[in-house]
Parts: C-alpha cells; structure tokens; sequence
C-alpha cells in the first residue's frame, strides 16, 4: 500500500479515536471540565500528563534541534527532564492538598488578593498562548508533510481537529485523550528508532547504539564528527549554544519554567488525593523517559543520514538535484526545505560556508518526521510517524487552551468579576474562552517566533519569570505577602518581554540562524529565549524588597500555609 493512503489510513484512525473520546467524555460539569472530576488513576493520570508534557517540541522539534545544535542542544534535554522533577517534588503536592482547581485560584487564596490572581491570569495567558503558538507550528510542519499539503493550510486542518476535541470534552475527554495519545506517540517515537539504530550500528536499542560502533568499525558519534566537520560544520560533540553562560541560563530558564507552566500543573488537581498526586508524579517521569532517553539517539543518526544523503563528502561527485530523492521532493513542497543552485553546476552543495551552501533552508523540525523516509524505513513505519507527531501537537494544545479557558472563566469571569455566575454558563464561558484562544494561537501559528522548540523556550522562559516564583514563594515563604507577589510578578514577566522585544525586534518574526548569532548588546551574553530566569531573579529581588516595606501576611494565610506543608498520606 502507498504511503498517502497508510497516512490517511493511521492518522485518520487516530482522530476518529479522539473525536469519540470526546464525544464520550464529554464534560457535563465544571468539574468534570476543569479537573476531570478529581477521579482519575494515578497510572492513567501519569500517562496522560507525560502526552501533555511532551509536546510537539518534545516530539517533532528537540531532537531536530540537537541534529544541529549537537552538544549545545542539550540544554533542551536537561531543563525540561530537569525541570519536571522539580515541579514533582517541590509543588505539586503541595498544590493538590490545597485543592484548587487553577494556579490563579492558589495565588488568590495565598495572597488573599483578587488583584492577584488577575494578575497571574494575565501572566498564564502570556505564557500559555506563546506556548500554543510553539504546538500550532507542530501542527502546521506535520500535516503539510503528510497531507502534501502547504503548512498553512496543514495548520489550518489542525486547528480545526483540536476545535472539535479539546471544547466538547474539557479536562475529562481531554485525559483519556491524552492517554490514547501518549500510546501512539511513543510507539511511534521508539519503532523507526530501533530500525536505525540497527540499520547502522546493528544494537536495536537506540540508547545503546548512540555509543555503539557501526558496521564500518567508526563510533556513531566520531562518524556524525567527522562527516559534519568535513562539510565545514562545527564538531557536533563539541560545539555549544552560544555560550557556557548562555547555556546554563538556558538550561535554568526552562527547568523553573517546566516548574512553573499551568497546564501540567492543572494536571494534578485531576487526581483523588495527595498519594495519588505523587504516585501519578512518578508514573509520569517513567513515561517521560521513554521518549527523552531514545531523543539523543535519534538526533545523531538523523543528522547522520541527512548530510551523507544529501551532500556525499567521500564520494567523487555530490548528489545531483535531479536525481534528489523522493522524501526531498516530498518536503520540498511544504517550503520546509529549499535548494538554490548557487554556482548552476546542477549538484547539490550542503556545507557550513553560507555563501556557498545551496540548502537555504532545512528547517529542524523536519527532522524527527523525515529521518525514517531518508532511512529508508517501510511505508507503515513512516505512518506512524505521522500520527505520533501529530498527537505530540495535539495533546499539548489541548492542556494549554483548556488552562487558558478556565483561566478566563473560573479566574476572572466567576472568581472576580461575576461570582455569582451558574455552572452552566461558566462551562459556556470556558467552551467560548477556549475556542478564541484557538483562534488567537492560530493565527500566531502562521508567523512562529522560532522553530517550534525556540517558540516553546519563549513560554518557558515566560512561566519561569513570572508564575514559578509566586508559587515557590506561596509554598516556602510564610513572610511573602500579596505587595510583595504582585509587584514580583509584574516585574519579572516586564523584564523578560522587555528584553524579547527588544533583542528579537517583533517577537512574532521567525528566526533563520543556525546557531543564533551573538547579539554584543545581550545582557552577559544571554539569548531572548534564555531570559527567563533571569526575570525570576527580578521577581524574586523585587517581591522580597517590597514585602520588607509592607504590612505583614495575616495570620490565617499563616496557618493555611502550615497546613499545605504537613505531610498528607491520603
């Protein structure tokens, strides 16, 4: 069978699968459509927040982004896998026995302020948008590809199948959703792993073959060295993002804002006790690694198979364009990838000198999607690809417009402007709230700041300088008062858009580096999207000086601070 007609066959299935959760799960009340109705295994809920967590920039884009960055792609690696941890060991037990159903709702109890929790639906709107915008360019790259289609109307057919799935179910249908589609995702993920990894180094476990020897006796990783080095390309095991410093705020940036992002902390309001919180906290980590320990693997041999397809270094003449093969063709027409014949020789010239590379464009993306056509992996291998990315995407967007939509409608519409509003029309609001945030992140979608990871380092690094410290702050500091959070607040996600306007001009305007070049007006040598925890130290600094000219907390946000800290078994 075809190729066109299994991707139809497999990711029409998949979205059959969705739409009928959907339909099924469908939330009938603002529990059920908030949290799920506080009832989900600790197994399943684990499943589910892993697919909500690992996104298109997880699935589609980190490992292209290594393919080029090489050792400076690890900062990706590091601060989400990292950052996870933090969030289970630091709050999410912490905000599960509180019980709220949204992060604004915690903040507003903490800081006993209504101004607060305003302006953490504010900063939760920012952060959460900007990370949509990173999934709809996931959306987009999949289903032009496998659609054969232009990304913008790839993107377009996206955001109509999360329309239909993510405002009918809410949380509810959203978590069993999730569930199918982490299933989906890591098989697909893992299967053309193991095919590569065997074809080169003859090890079907891709974290073994990473540092295995291939058939011709070289270790992968000297092999990828040498033929990128060859080409004029720096050393792939060697080379760092920009910097060390750079790196490492990087690095710090998307740990504390992995900690500090509302839609996987909505996550684990949706289980029955605090146990089950950290049990499902656990669960989830195990699912993770799955996919992030194979990542590395993937990204080496991806890289490895592309510039010894596409521009031969040990052969006597470079691929001629006309004899291009069919996965280049295939993704030529998604204007993902472009060729110029710079010197008309007819020949394909793929190196690190811009002025003669005749690859003008290979966007990372890309990567993860076409290595098994470039390997030449079976049609229904490559299907199934298909469907992974596209459920990446999808499970992501879905969390993200659902923390959108209950910000708006049980944080501001119910909990500040109308308390006394029916359940009913409440679930209207967030049906409503959910379907403009679509609308919004689409549009965005089609001119992404970055590559879809770049745009999701942007939301990170926007959650870590304005949402983490309030809620580090809230659980560990009995001191801090409202002054102090909301000026921290304010002030940290200030800085941090201040700088990404000022260094990336309109945040919205895609960036065609390879590495990124250095800006000698960045702060110490700090990229936009690493900011971000340089704004939590703003945060931190000015929410503590403000606290110290201020009136003190009272004495029942005291108490009620003591409690979420004593140990629960239940």
């Amino acid at each position: 069978m075809d190729l066109q007609t299994l991707t139809f066959l497999f990711v029409g299935a998949t979205f059959a699968l969705y739409i009928s959760i959907a339909f099924w799960a469908k939330a009938g009340t603002t529990a059920e459509f908030y949290v799920a109705g506080g009832g989900i295994h600790p197994i399943a809920n684990g499943m589910a927040t892993a697919a909500d967590w690992m996104s298109a920039a997880s699935f589609i884009s980190m490992a292209g982004l290594i393919a080029f960055y090489g050792y400076g792609g690890s900062v990706f690696l590091m601060g989400w896998t990292g950052g996870y941890v933090l969030l289970a060991m630091l709050l999410a037990p912490y905000l599960r026995k509180h019980g709220s159903f949204t992060v604004p709702e915690f903040i507003s109890d903490r800081y006993y302020s209504k101004t607060a929790r305003v302006v953490a639906v504010i900063c939760l709107i920012i952060a959460s948008v900007t990370y949509v915008i990173g999934q709809m360019k996931g959306i987009g790259v999949a289903f032009s590809r496998f659609l054969e289609v232009s990304y913008e109307t790839g993107l377009l057919t996206g955001i109509a199948i999360v329309f239909v799935y993510a405002v009918m179910g809410g949380m509810k249908g959203i978590t069993y959703t999730q569930i199918a589609q982490y299933v989906i995702m890591i098989i697909a993920y893992t299967i053309p792993a193991i095919f590569i990894s065997f074809m080169l180094t003859g090890n079907p476990i891709p974290q073994l073959g990473l540092g295995s020897e291939m058939v011709d006796g070289v270790y992968l990783l000297d092999k990828v060295d040498q033929v990128v080095t060859e080409l004029g390309f720096a050393e792939y095991t060697t080379q760092a993002r920009l910097s060390l410093t750079n790196m490492f705020v990087y690095t710090l940036s998307l740990m504390i804002g992995t900690a500090g992002l509302p839609h996987v902390i909505m996550r684990f309001f949706t289980v029955p006790s605090v146990k089950a919180a950290r049990e499902s906290a656990g669960w989830a980590l195990l699912f993770i690694a799955i996919l992030y320990t194979t990542a590395p693997a993937v990204a080496a041999m991806a890289r490895l198979n592309l510039m010894t397809t596409i521009d031969q270094p040990d052969q006597a003449q470079n691929l001629a364009y006309a004899d291009r093969p069919s996965w280049f063709k295939n993704w030529e027409k998604t204007g993902l990838l472009k060729f110029e014949d710079k010197n008309n020789d007819g020949l394909i010239q793929y190196t690190g000198d811009k002025a003669t590379n005749e690859m003008v464009k290979v966007d990372r993306d890309i990567m993860v999607l076409a290595n098994p056509e470039i390997a030449g992996l079976p049609n229904w291998v490559i299907a199934i690809v298909a469907a992974g990315g596209l459920a990446a995407a999808l499970s992501t967007a879905a969390g993200l417009l659902l923390a959108i939509a209950s910000s708006i409608s049980h944080d501001l519409l119910k909990g500040v402007w109308h308390p006394e509003i029916t359940e009913k029309k409440e679930l209207l609001y967030s049906r409503i709230s959910m379907a403009g945030a679509i609308a919004v992140a689409g549009y965005f979608g089609f001119n992404p700041p970055d590559f879809a990871a770049g745009t999701v380092a942007l939301a990170f690094g926007l959650a870590a300088s304005s949402i983490f410290p309030a809620l580090m702050m809230g659980i560990f500091s009995k001191k801090m008062n409202k002054e102090g959070a909301i000026a921290g607040m304010l002030s940290g996600i200030g800085v941090t858009l201040l700088y990404v306007f000022q260094h990336k001009g309109i945040m919205f305007v895609q960036s065609t580096s390879f590495l990124g070049d250095m800006d000698p007006n960045w702060f110490l040598g700090i990229e936009p999207n690493a900011f971000g925890a340089i704004g939590a130290t703003v945060n931190f600094a000015v929410a503590f000086l403000v606290m110290s000219r201020t009136a003190p907390v009272p004495k029942h946000v005291e108490e009620m601070i003591e409690n979420i800290r004593v140990p629960s078994h239940n």
